[in-house]
């Protein structure tokens, strides 16, 4: 198994190819990774050590470039990055792979598409790790427009907003399609009511930085479910929390007491 650069291959969905990678034991527990807003895989999962952290664990690590992202198409309307519409994106990597049942884990917007994927598909998320995303699941993450603007700036130079800046920024480090990041930014944000989260019966771990000024509350998303924990990652932003040794401390754990 090359950690450092996984071997990634496609399939058909909804008139899209999509990419994924599937690595570590093939007879390992499958664990799904879904990428958070203009990430992929690779940066997601690869760079900050989850493929390394997971594999060596034993667990079979399958991890998507979602709609718009990675090597995966990237349409250019708001309404085909609906996280119900990329959740099943995820359900038909699953179904492709013949894999009944995975363990899912999703950083940020990813934290949202897994989500949805447990609710419209209960039968497929044997537990849900949410990363990077508290109780703005439910109330919602603050104006996100202006990073749509930012991601459509002639450059990083016209955009004075903090937050859309951050974004144009790893945008352009990871070299994204920016139209398609900004659909997909528009067409994302719908929020879960707080009585379907009630509805979620998968165990759950909820990991959020204390200095993430995004995710809110893991805490209060938490008590709304039957059977999740909030996890604090000390002293990490939204950013850096994805990678962080408490966190993945805490995920094998969580999966070594399932």
């Amino acid at each position: 198994m090359n950690l450092n650069a996984p071997a990634f291959s496609s399939f058909a969905h909804d008139g899209l190819d999509l990419f994924y990678f599937d690595e570590g034991d093939p007879e390992g527990q499958p664990v799904l990774l879904i990428h958070g807003f203009a990430s992929s895989a690779l940066v997601n999962w690869v760079h900050p050590g989850w493929l390394k952290t997971l594999g060596e664990a034993g667990y079979r690590v399958i991890a998507i470039d979602n709609r718009g992202h990675g090597r995966s198409d990237k349409p250019r309307d708001q309404e085909a990055y609906r996280p119900w519409v990329m959740a099943e994106d995820a359900a038909a990597l699953l179904d492709h792979l013949r894999i009944p049942q995975a363990h899912v884990m999703g950083y940020s917007m990813g934290a949202r598409i897994s989500v949805f994927l447990a609710l419209n598909h209960p039968d497929r998320v044997r537990s849900l790790v949410l990363g990077g995303l508290g109780s703005g699941m439910t109330d919602g993450v603050g104006d996100w427009d202006p990073i749509a603007d930012a991601l459509m700036a002639p450059s990083l130079d016209d955009v004075s907003h903090e937050r859309g800046r951050m974004f144009r920024a790893f945008a352009d480090q990871t070299k994204s399609d920016r139209e398609a990041l900004a659909a997909c930014i528009r067409g994302s944000r719908d929020l879960v009511s707080e009585d379907d989260m009630g509805r979620i019966e998968a165990p759950t771990l909820i990991g959020v930085g204390t200095k993430d000024d995004i995710a809110g509350s893991p805490q209060k998303l938490a008590a709304l479910m039957p059977h999740a924990t909030a996890l604090d990652i000390p002293g990490r932003d939204h950013m850096l929390a994805v990678g962080d040794r408490v966190f993945k401390k805490a995920v094998l754990e969580f999966y070594e007491e399932l």
